[in-house]
């Protein structure tokens, strides 16, 4: 992997900060250089910054240093798995103990851990400066956020974000016959504002090609590259195969990181989808300048069970205010089947939702929509 060096040509960070982690920090050098390259591009901070961001470093650190950020409440991802033997053995029998520090505690973690070396091979293969000249070929981006309040207006139901998922860790393979452009065709013809393209191969069967086979094939939704980022590198990659927006999800990624990623973002003209689980991740997302995309997903990702009061929940309250307040659009995700559902969510004050198995399972996904909705809505 390149060392920060290469970060500084990137467009928006032309002026950075001169602040950066010491180096005889306990345990620091032990971490894997794509660590410490991440924690080195987002703990500076210009000298006039406010002390609160220091405390927000600080925080950070702390958090990094023992394997885990982003959410105190719900779920921890450790983004990195320790480096110490799988087993260990005890007395002249060789009695073997699992070493549980090295076991992925839930699957977001597998994938993450699984993510972070996928990231740092492919950035071997294609550095960033190779990367930077492919994004001059990349189509134009087109209007994701845009597009969504369009579709809220013309129907006066939520937009839809629908999804181009062959598989997933939960449900296995939701359709056999998986042709990504005869979906999203289809998805469009339906009635979508948007799509959501899987990009994961290892545990969702996606990849970056299916976008732009997609986007190639004359697809006018925009394109949401669903991936698990976890490196600044994969923003660039996903737009240089046509996204016009990425997610970002708040359990994985600290508040500096989704800081950071939402400025590339907003340079590339991308928008950014921040995903939260619960009431911590949302009072976190909503404490970071920039944003103004929000995802609720109502899936328990250590149990994976699904309870749409999740939305209503974290949009109560002084929390529904603040959104209100700053126009962010919310996005529905998960446990979404029929019209008493999307009724539901809507209520709740979303203007979006992101669907993907309800529909991609059904033999005709334009009739999938129809029937989500209980009603035509491409007209």
């Amino acid at each position: 992997m390149e060392g920060l060096a290469s970060f500084r040509s990137l467009p928006c960070f032309t002026c950075r900060p001169k602040r950066s982690i010491s180096a005889t920090r306990p345990n620091s050098l032990s971490l894997p250089s794509s660590t410490i390259v991440r924690a080195q591009q987002v703990a500076m901070g210009s000298e006039s910054e406010p002390v609160k961001d220091e405390l927000k470093i600080k925080e950070w650190e702390v958090g990094m240093f023992h394997n885990e950020v982003a959410a105190a409440q719900g779920i921890k991802i450790r983004r990195r798995p320790p480096t110490g033997p799988p087993k260990h053995y005890v007395g002249p029998f060789e009695f073997r103990l699992e070493n549980e520090g090295n076991t992925p505690r839930n699957i977001l973690e597998e994938i993450i851990w699984h993510k972070d070396t996928e990231v740092a091979r492919w950035r071997e293969k294609k550095p960033l400066h190779s990367l930077l000249k492919d994004l001059q070929k990349a189509p134009p981006v087109r209007d994701f956020v845009g597009a969504l309040r369009a579709a809220n207006e013309r129907t006066g139901l939520p937009g839809l974000i629908a999804e181009v998922k062959k598989a997933s860790p939960s449900r296995g393979v939701l359709r056999e016959d998986f042709d990504p452009v005869e979906i999203a065709q289809a998805y469009e013809s339906g009635g979508a504002a948007c799509l959501s393209v899987l990009a994961d191969e290892k545990y969702f069967q996606g990849s970056y090609e299916n976008m732009a086979a997609i986007r190639n094939a004359g697809v006018q939704c925009p394109l949401l590259c669903k991936e698990f980022i976890v490196d600044a590198w994969q923003i660039y990659y996903a737009r240089s195969k046509g996204a016009d927006a990425i997610l970002l999800i708040a359990a994985v990624l600290p508040d500096l990181d989704i800081g950071y990623m939402i400025k590339i973002c907003k340079k590339l003209k991308m928008a950014t989808l921040v995903e939260v689980h619960d009431e911590k991740e949302m009072d976190r997302v909503l404490g970071i300048e920039g944003v103004e995309f929000i995802g609720i997903n109502n899936r328990n990702l250590e149990t994976f069970e699904v309870d749409t009061s999740n939305t209503k929940k974290l949009l109560e309250g002084k929390r529904g205010e603040v959104i209100r307040e700053r126009d962010i659009i919310v996005v529905g995700e998960s446990g979404l089947f029929n019209p008493d559902d999307i009724a539901y969510v809507q209520k709740a004050g979303v203007k979006a939702i992101l669907v993907g198995e309800s529909i991609v399972k059904q033999s005709d996904p334009k009739k999938g929509i129809a029937q989500l909705f209980g009603r035509n809505i491409s007209v």
